[in-house]
């Protein structure tokens, strides 16, 4: 699906990943879920492109679904796949703490597991190696992404924002599409480790002034990162 000149996302609003394209080759932001192998080349395959051409992949934090297909990536063509440092064992399949009681209704729990079962999510294949990436780097690859530190809803949860096509890619920093509530609109996403903390991060992605915010579940946002972090605060607010 193209958002945008250079801009693209597979998969839907429950489950999300995007590319980033430029004559230098394609950036990979997140891999969303192993069965979105076939919409990841399908894609590429409408704008001339190949899997050959991907220089990269970052992913947002280590959670499966958003791993995806990122080790087929690595094994089978040889790309790198970053992470932060501290969501490293996560990626290849560590531990996640427990989270609090989760806020749920019947239909959207079900559309969530039964997507994710259908797009190879009971199947993950963890990564063996990993690039490490900290805050503040700026990545030699297409786009020349820029990495921010986003701890909260994982130790190393990172936005990735990417100046050429005016986007930050904030993983589940925020989600404007609740997956078990089916709730819309910019808020807090479930399964966070530190709910607190990040809610603070939000702050970091401000001065990006991006167009577009990029989440790996719900919608795309493109009124601004502004707009999407004040409406995320509201909903927090109102919550409580």
């Amino acid at each position: 699906m193209r958002l945008d000149a250079s801009l693209h996302r597979i998969g839907n609003d429950i489950v999300a990943a995007y590319l980033v394209t430029t004559p230098e080759g394609v950036t990979v932001i997140d891999a969303g879920l192993a069965g979105h192998w076939r919409e990841l080349v399908a894609e590429l395959a409408s704008i001339g492109r190949s899997v050959d051409d991907i220089k990269g992949v970052i992913l947002t934090h280590g959670d499966s679904d958003h791993v995806g297909f990122a080790e087929r990536l690595r094994r089978d063509h040889g790309v790198p796949v970053y992470v932060h440092a501290d969501d490293a064992a996560r990626a290849k399949g560590g531990p996640k703490p427990s989270n609090a009681k989760q806020s749920m209704k019947l239909g959207p729990l079900l559309t969530f597991a039964a997507y994710t079962l259908r797009k190879g999510g009971a199947r993950t294949t963890w990564l063996t190696e990993v690039v490490e990436v900290q805050h503040g780097a700026t990545l030699d690859l297409p786009g020349s992404p820029q990495i921010i530190g986003m701890p909260g809803h994982s130790p190393g949860s990172i936005a990735v924002f990417v100046p050429a096509v005016d986007a930050v890619f904030v993983g589940d920093a925020l989600t404007t599409r609740h997956v078990l509530t089916g709730q819309e609109g910019p808020q807090a996403a479930p399964f966070t480790d530190e709910p607190a903390q990040a809610m603070t991060s939000l702050r970091a992605i401000v001065d990006t002034k991006a167009k577009w915010v990029l989440p790996g579940h719900g919608a795309p946002w493109s009124s601004g990162v502004e707009a999407a972090v004040a409406a995320v605060e509201s909903a927090s607010r109102s919550a409580h």
